[in-house]
């Protein structure tokens, strides 16, 4: 799937962007699981920009158009029977042609659902989340949205987040 994350910006920033040295976050925030896997809740969380077409909103990618250097710092709630036609996209940086034809490319719910049918997972979470990935500015995403939906996991007992990067 091809990405271009710098497609709204002018190749100038872009370049600015794509030289930008990242501080590394230290020590890495990790948590090991208090309990085996196959006792464990595991929700999933894309940055791929999709949701349920038939329950929430787009993301707004009409501000991003107009402000370049904005993404959408909001959530989505995906149920794990979702079905694919319910699935809409709406993130600027990635092709959607294969997330709109297999969610699983994105947000792999019904290899989980297949996991847990199998006792591999306990569970999986009856809600998981979509952000739009691109965030030029993460602080809104950092102190509102992102503690938002921890908060969410925590009070559905969820012991285990996935993160598929789209």
């Amino acid at each position: 799937m091809p990405v271009d994350s710098f497609k709204y910006l002018p190749r100038s920033i872009a370049a600015y962007y794509q030289t930008l040295v990242v501080k590394k976050a230290d020590p890495i925030p990790w948590t090991a699981l208090s309990k085996a896997l196959a006792e464990s809740r595991v929700a999933l969380v894309t940055t791929a920009g999709i949701y349920d077409k038939d329950r929430e909103p787009p993301f707004d990618a009409e501000r991003e158009q107009r402000e370049p250097m904005w993404g959408d710092p909001t959530f989505r709630r995906i149920s794990p029977d979702v079905r694919q036609e319910q699935i809409g996209a709406s993130h600027l940086h990635i092709n959607h042609r294969d997330l709109l034809r297999d969610v699983n490319t994105v947000l792999p719910l019904h290899r989980l659902a297949e996991l847990e049918a199998e006792g591999v997972i306990g569970s999986l979470a009856e809600t998981n989340y979509s952000f739009m990935g691109y965030q030029p500015n993460t602080t809104e995403w950092r102190e509102r949205y992102g503690p938002e939906v921890a908060g969410l996991l925590k009070d559905e007992a969820v012991d285990a987040a996935l993160i598929a990067p789209a």
